[in-house]
């Protein structure tokens, strides 16, 4: 046993079998794990002593780096002063500070933040409050939610039921009632090999209009789309579409919601993808990079009109029934203020844009590559799709991932046959050369 063996060995767990791990191939794992037991700013340490270079983020939310000492030390001295204080009619100093932080960071007048944990609810809290705004101003009839085929919003059932990822409809069944679907900006022949905002698209926009025609403006609440969809393999709005959405919204007095989970805090170069795109929407959802992933968070930003729409009646009623206990968590909200000056500071968000193109170059240099059909790349976040192997649809990308952990030292994220590459955005051009030789190593391994 090697010395850094016997070092991370007790870290192993002898018993695999209690933990059903989340959207994991559980079998397939416990029969080779991938066990990860420290990490350190690029970096992850495999529990066999190996140092790995995070290509995906963690979950596509570690942007600052990992265990950064500024935001660990804010942590562990919230948990010694503070460890919990109720969020229902009580606050912390902390949420309020966050909140003012949050809300100047996001365009226009995108001025008030409702706390949650995760993007899944600060989804499910979007939808609530885009209903419950047309409630609150006598328009009870728009119910109906409006998503997009290939969109993903987490995995409440508001999330999923918007969400367009047919392995929730099969799952779980249809979701909520009256929820109808855009189609999906991805189309392979005009987007194949794309860098940025594709230039084909736009009109894919102008199908609100004809699912307006089919249940009228009168029973719809909100559209909700990503920027930026990740889950399904970075497929960027094209030029144009966004601002096509918030034009047809605006008309008929739909509320459009940008889920900005993933393009959120630097991802895209920005501190949201709504600035980048010059729109701005009636509410973001935010989660993963708030806390640069270190300790759960999410929320909802909305626009003044639509919280000034709640304020109203007796001011000792509460005025929006939803929330979560641990809303606007004081360990989060320390997390939060130490992440977003780590940004401030090292300027991450201008590094991901000034090295989007560096990024760009080296991922499309893996183009030609066996079995490489396809590549995106926006901002610090890409897709390489890979052409299924003939024993079946994921099993490829599987081995990608496998390869990747076990014999390349670099973690990857894989949907399907899709390995996603979105770094930290502390990230250096040397770095990036690094993962882009990795990954090349990792699909001629899979050929």
């Amino acid at each position: 046993m090697s010395q850094a063996t016997a070092t991370t060995a007790h870290f192993a767990p002898n018993d695999l079998e209690a933990y059903w791990m989340p959207f994991s191939g559980n079998r397939a794992f416990k029969k080779a794990p991938r066990m990860i037991v420290g990490a350190k700013d690029m970096h992850y340490m495999s529990s066999d002593g190996r140092k790995l270079i995070d290509g995906c983020a963690g979950l596509w939310c570690v942007n600052a780096g990992h265990s950064r000492e500024p935001i660990v030390a804010a942590i562990q001295k919230q948990a010694a002063d503070l460890d919990y204080s109720p969020p229902f009619q009580y606050g912390n100093p902390k949420a309020f500070q966050v909140a003012t932080r949050v809300a100047a960071l996001a365009p226009g007048d995108l001025d008030h933040v409702f706390f949650a944990n995760s993007g899944s609810e600060a989804v499910d809290t979007a939808l609530k409050i885009a209903l419950a705004f047309h409630n609150a101003n006598g328009a009870g009839s728009r119910q109906r939610l409006i998503g997009r085929v290939r969109g993903y919003h987490g995995v409440g059932f508001g999330g999923i039921s918007v969400g367009g990822m047919v392995a929730n409809r099969k799952t779980f069944g249809p979701g909520l009632p009256g929820v109808d679907h855009l189609p999906t900006t991805y189309n392979k022949e005009q987007h194949a090999f794309s860098r940025g905002e594709p230039e084909w698209g736009a009109h894919l926009a102008d199908e609100l209009e004809n699912i307006v025609a089919l249940h009228d403006a009168s029973t719809i609440a909100a559209v909700i789309v990503e920027p930026m969809s990740g889950s399904a393999g970075v497929l960027p709005s094209p030029i144009g579409y966004l601002q096509k959405l918030r034009q047809i919204c605006d008309k008929h007095g739909i509320l459009l919601i940008f889920d900005e989970v993933i393009t959120g805090f630097g991802r895209l170069g920005y501190a949201f993808a709504a600035e980048r795109y010059g729109v701005i929407p009636d509410m973001i959802c935010f989660a993963k990079g708030v806390t640069s992933g270190t300790v759960p968070m999410g929320g909802v930003i909305a626009r003044k009109h639509i919280y000034d729409a709640f304020m109203k009646g007796p001011e000792h009623m509460v005025e929006l029934f939803h929330g979560y206990t641990y809303s606007a968590h004081p360990l989060a909200c320390a997390a939060a203020l130490a992440t977003l000056k780590v940004y401030e500071d090292e300027k991450l968000f201008e590094n991901a844009l000034r090295l989007e193109g560096a990024f760009g170059d080296a991922i499309h240099g893996l183009k030609g590559l066996p079995n490489v059909v396809d590549i995106r790349t926006i901002g610090i976040a890409a897709a390489i799709d890979l052409a299924p192997s003939a024993d079946g649809a994921g099993k490829r990308g599987y081995a990608a991932m496998e390869e990747a952990f076990h014999r390349q030292d670099i973690l990857v994220r894989v949907s399907g046959d899709t390995i996603v590459l979105c770094p930290p955005i502390m990230i250096t051009k040397d770095q990036i050369g690094e993962i882009a030789d990795k990954a090349a190593r990792v699909i001629r391994a899979v050929a």
